[in-house]
């Protein structure tokens, strides 16, 4: 449970700092630095559930409710191996 704690935030933090492909000017750095922090919170709200006890697939369902229409498939645009 802690190593997923672990490799979530990990991962959350590097999306954050990730430097983009493409360049952006001011107003779409800002989009891109609040949808990563909301991508982020979904995430640590799914720690926080399966902290909670609660089982995987519930946990799952709630982070791609958070996630909708902020990340790419249905892990919230991370998927890590179990």
């Amino acid at each position: 449970m802690k190593k997923q704690l672990l490799s979530l935030m990990a991962i959350a933090l590097f999306a954050t700092f990730s430097v983009a492909q493409e360049k952006h000017g001011d107003k779409e750095t800002k989009a891109d630095i609040q949808r990563h922090r909301a991508i982020a919170a979904a995430h640590e709200g799914a720690a926080k559930c399966l902290e909670a006890g609660k089982k995987e697939d519930v946990c799952t369902k709630e982070l791609q409710a958070a996630c909708k229409g902020l990340a790419i498939g249905k892990y919230c645009g991370m998927k890590h191996e179990h």
